[in-house]
């Protein structure tokens, strides 16, 4: 089996088992490393690889992921779009655990991350106006109907710098906003594909309701435990989803949206 694969999917937490019979390959970036190696394996007759966001061992907090280098090693790999299962959490009281969200919009709420491949002397402003593979995303919507799971066909995701979860005042603010959906690996990830031209498509999987909810419906602040609880009862689901949405993609057909910078 070469080193090159047609599609990448980044794992969240809990999430790093995806691929059988893989073979492991490291890569170098002028990045740095990449959360680890990243395992290659074919499924549904496409080469894909896989890399464990946080690391085998979560050994990463959210605002110290080598985003840069993950995503470039992706594009060394020939990688053309990119799955991005993320657990998150729900700041609408109709968006419930265990429920999945297609978010196409994304509030950055970070610091201090290298966010950018434009760092100088080369410079470009791309567009951000839509972040997220329009035609990834639909395939991603179409799967979940298809398999009868409860799906939100989109979202806006206010990615927030972690480690730490949300105050309950900041929580009501985001939920006030009209936002979806909460997590802390949406930025830069997104926004790194789209300067590298790679189609990304994000699939949350609701794992609790946020701080600002737990007067709502008598919901409890949010917790580590409780958090990979819901997403290890959901782990297959995720699994199947991913397979489903990676059986759908037409690797000959080019995306212009994404390659357009």
């Amino acid at each position: 089996m070469s080193n090159k694969a047609d599609i990448g999917v980044f794992g969240g937490s809990g999430f790093y088992s995806f691929l059988d019979n893989v073979r492991e390959v490291e890569v170098d970036t002028p990045y740095g490393k990449p959360s680890d190696a990243i395992a290659i394996a074919e499924v549904e007759g496409k080469k894909v690889a896989f890399l464990p966001r946080h690391g085998k061992n979560h050994q990463f907090p959210p605002h110290k992921i080598p985003y840069r280098a993950n995503i470039y090693a992706m594009k060394q790999l020939g990688v053309k779009c990119i799955l991005a299962p993320t657990a998150s959490g729900s700041l609408q009281a109709n968006i419930k655990p265990g429920d999945f969200v297609v978010c196409h919009q994304f509030v950055d709420r970070t610091w201090g991350r290298p966010d950018t491949y434009f760092d100088g002397p080369e410079t470009k402003h791309i567009s951000a106006a839509h972040p997220y593979c329009p035609n990834l995303r639909q395939l991603a919507i179409d799967a979940g109907k298809e398999m009868g799971i409860t799906i939100h066909e989109e979202g806006t995701v206010v990615v927030i710098q972690g480690p730490r979860f949300s105050t309950t005042a900041e929580s009501r603010w985001f939920s006030q906003m009209g936002w979806q959906v909460i997590n802390m690996t949406q930025y830069p990830e997104v926004i790194l594909a789209r300067e590298q031209g790679i189609c990304y498509a994000n699939i949350a999987l609701i794992t609790d309701y946020d701080a600002g909810l737990e007067d709502n419906q008598d919901i409890k602040p949010v917790t580590e435990e409780e958090v990979l609880k819901v997403f290890e009862q959901n782990n297959e689901k995720v699994k199947k989803l991913l397979f489903k949405i990676i059986s759908k993609i037409e690797l000959s057909e080019e995306c212009k949206h994404c390659t357009a910078q």
